[in-house]
């Protein structure tokens, strides 16, 4: 609406600032003076080809730019392994007496993304924020994913008929060497970044015990055992991952 009516006064006012007449500009352009008079009053909506044959007649210069939203996770058919995830994920959680949503769509402004699972306990208030990935390619854009997401959670809670008083964000990953070498390598910036851990986690789950913060853990969507939040090798594991990487975890889960 705002682009029809900038177009429509323009064209009025050049029309009258050149002393055309609406016959000229439409002998000009190729159309009936009563279409020029919709256009000028905001009641037509011109194709963009119409538009240009205008522009031309005024001698206007016009710059159409448009530019994509920046879109970030969800709201598309996510690959086998992160879909198992994420029904894990959230089979467990409902498990444990939470209220999950899953994939809740996120707008601010040109920004669009999905939240992978939004779990609330009506017990203590506490509000996850969880994002599921099967890959760390960039733990900068992560951090700052989460963040935009826990920000956004406050206000996408009303609509679902949650009140919460605290707001947790979780970075659950798919447990594979892949994965663990990336947080071997980048164990400083874990280790602030995401100060809570696999224990520390269940425990919010379990006591609810504030945490120190943002957590992090693994989760294999095989596993059956009651203590499914599994800390990675930095935070004391011994055993091995039970996958290489993801092109591993999609050959044996699709089996």
């Amino acid at each position: 609406m705002a682009i029809r009516v900038t177009f429509t006064r323009l064209c009025r006012e050049t029309r009258i600032r050149l002393r055309l007449t609406q016959q000229q500009l439409a002998d000009a352009v190729g159309i009936s003076r009563a279409y020029v008079a919709t256009i000028e009053s905001g009641h037509a909506n011109p194709s963009l080809e119409v538009v240009e044959r205008i522009a031309r007649a005024l001698g206007l210069e016009l710059d159409l730019v448009a530019r994509s939203p920046v879109v970030i996770g969800g709201g598309h058919p996510r690959d086998l392994v992160h879909a198992r995830c994420s029904a894990y994920a959230d089979r467990r959680l409902r498990g444990l007496g939470r209220v999950t949503a899953r994939e809740v769509e996120v707008i601010h402004g040109r920004s669009h993304g999905w939240i992978d699972l939004l779990a609330f306990d009506p017990r203590t208030s506490t509000l996850l924020v969880v994002e599921i990935k099967t890959r760390l390619d960039d733990l900068g854009a992560i951090e700052r994913q989460l963040g935009w997401y826990e920000r956004s959670a406050w206000d996408l809670a009303g609509p679902l008929g949650w009140r919460p008083r605290r707001v947790v964000g979780w970075l659950l990953v798919l447990a594979s060497d892949e994965v663990e070498s990336i947080l071997r390598s980048n164990r400083d910036l874990m280790a602030r970044s995401f100060p809570s851990r696999a224990h520390e986690m269940s425990s919010l789950l379990d006591t609810g015990t504030l945490p120190r913060g943002r957590g992090v853990a693994l989760i294999d969507p095989a596993r059956k055992r009651r203590a499914w939040l599994i800390p990675s090798h930095v935070d004391g594991r011994r055993s091995r991952a039970p996958y290489l990487g993801h092109a591993d975890a999609v050959g044996r889960l699709a089996r």
